[in-house]
């Protein structure tokens, strides 16, 4: 229970529907769409589609979407991938004849096909009681009346400076009289507003094909780019089953490959072999065993996923009890366990937003242009910022994740949640490029294994071991600290906190909603 000496959030409780994301006029939003009778899929869609107006660095209609939906909370589970490809044109050896051999991420190589305004199309189709006519009209106001810019976005929009600076067509459209936006300035997109006002009028289409898909292809050929008119109206979305895996009496689930949540899947079998409540949430124990655990689980990554349509992806061999057995053997309490280091291609940012409706309709729902503005290219007319999703290729043959025509690169934006007995109990995300998988591990075993609220959860002091360095948010004790690196830990504070996240708790006994969300970032859970 929270000690209410001190500084923090409560938690937020309702009886009929809940929202929980980064931002509060997002949440405001689908709150709104819920009392109108939409279902988790309609208030998902308007909250993401104005977080992509309002929270520009992290998300937009230039991006990628993944999600995860339970009907009724307790149906069978759907998992979509709204995950972009590569051009067709797109081959490794191009790029090697070039003397290219990592994707330059602002660059029009590091743009794969936006995925997210289909995938919103597929999921409202399959979920929804409203369309885009109705949906993106918060989203259209606030791109043609203006947004203030809140707090924790003036900060990425500073740190980022440099790069906007250097960007496409950044400068004139997110760098308002030449300097970086701060907290409580108006900004006006009228650009993308109305490039959503086609959306809202001709649906998908309007995104994928005619006047705004030709906008972004002559943009980025214009810059060196491969993508053509083609590989935009090809797109689609696809609609698998999730992939989980037991941990508590819980059962966990993550979109497939070439979703990463397999990497998360991985870390929980591993910390399955080790009894956390030995050791105080806040302990070099504890923070050790999240770091090996999740160097096996990255290394896993690294060599064996990439996109199943490309490659194989052997996933039942990966999520098998003997595939973790095999490394827990290996973890040692009083040593850093030797392995190769790990260097992911890119560490982007994103948001995230949680609903649960009145008919307990449970939606998990992230939403990404990756790194931080993305690839620092906006289309010429359509105000669209263009994700740098194919920055996470490699280009080097034989790898499976190496770019090809259209492929998918490995991901990093992973929608969670968590059920018992069939039952939507949690959906849930935690924010922050490859601190994700690591991320919802933290946040899972702080409840199910040391009995924090959602809130409680969310808030503990994180870490991400990343390229061989443990980063530690400010808030991780000095003791904890100078403890890991005696057992071999390099460890590095960070300039900016560990991502966010957000989560709703269903409580099926109380028919009751408990919402936690992120103080890294600038939003809220809300209920009614």
């Amino acid at each position: 229970m929270r000690n209410f000496h001190f500084a923090g959030r409560s938690t937020v409780h309702a009886q009929n529907a809940m929202v929980a994301t980064s931002h509060p006029l997002a949440a405001l939003t689908a709150i709104e769409v819920l009392k109108a009778g939409g279902t988790a899929a309609d208030a998902a869609v308007a909250g993401c589609a104005l977080l992509g107006v309002i929270e520009p660095q992290s998300t937009g209609i230039g991006g990628d979407c993944f999600a995860l939906y339970q009907p009724k909370g307790e149906g069978k589970i759907v998992a979509y991938n709204g995950s972009g490809r590569a051009p067709m044109a797109a081959k490794p050896e191009w790029y090697l004849e070039r003397k290219i051999h990592a994707v330059p991420l602002t660059s029009a190589h590091a743009v794969s096909i936006p995925g997210a305004v289909d995938a919103w199309d597929v999921i409202l189709r399959d979920h929804g009681k409203m369309g885009f006519d109705t949906l993106l009209q918060p989203a259209i106001k606030a791109a043609e009346e203006g947004y203030v810019v809140a707090p924790r976005i003036a900060f990425d929009w500073k740190n980022q400076f440099d790069k906007l600076k250097k960007g496409t067509n950044t400068e004139r459209y997110l760098l308002p009289g030449g300097k970086p936006a701060v907290a409580g300035d108006v900004i006006h997109q009228p650009e993308l507003g109305k490039t959503l006002r086609a959306i809202a009028a001709k649906g998908r289409d309007a995104f994928y094909s005619g006047e705004i898909a030709a906008d972004m292809v002559e943009t980025l050929r214009g810059i060196g780019g491969l993508h053509t008119l083609e590989d935009f109206a090809e797109h689609s979305t696809e609609t698998t089953s999730p992939i989980g895996t037991m941990y508590k009496g819980y059962d966990a689930w993550q979109c497939p490959p070439n979703g990463p949540g397999i990497t998360m899947l991985v870390m929980l079998n591993i910390l399955s072999h080790f009894d956390l409540t030995k050791f105080p949430p806040l302990s070099i124990e504890r923070f050790h065993l999240e770091a090996e655990a999740a160097r096996i689980a990255y290394m896993m990554r690294e060599q064996f996923i990439g996109d199943p349509r490309h490659v194989n992806v052997d996933v039942a061999r990966i999520l098998a009890k003997e595939f973790a057995d095999e490394h827990v053997s290996q973890i040692k309490m009083d040593r850093v366990l030797e392995l190769p280091n790990v260097a992911p291609p890119m560490n982007p940012s994103t948001i995230y937003i949680t609903v649960v409706d009145k008919d307990r309709n449970a939606c998990s729902f992230i939403n990404s242009i990756a790194h931080s503005f993305g690839s620092a290219i906006v289309s010429n007319k359509t105000g669209i910022l263009l994700q740098n999703r194919a920055g996470g290729f490699r280009i080097q043959p034989g790898h499976p994740n190496c770019i090809a025509p259209g492929k998918r690169p490995l991901h990093t934006i992973i929608p969670g949640l968590l059920t018992k007995n069939g039952r939507a109990i949690m959906p849930f995300g935690v924010m922050g490029g490859q601190y994700q998988p690591v991320g919802q591990c933290h946040v899972l075993t702080n409840i199910l294994d040391y009995g924090c609220d959602v809130q409680e959860a969310i808030d503990m002091p994180r870490g991400l071991h990343y390229e061989g360095v443990y980063q530690l948010e400010d808030s991780v004790p000095a003791e904890i600290v100078e403890g890991l690196k005696k057992l071999g830990h390099k460890t590095t504070s960070i300039v900016g906190p560990l991502g966010g996240g957000q989560a709703i708790w269903i409580d099926w006994d109380k028919g009751t909603l408990t919402g936690g969300s992120d103080p890294r970032k600038d939003g809220c859970a809300l209920g009614y």
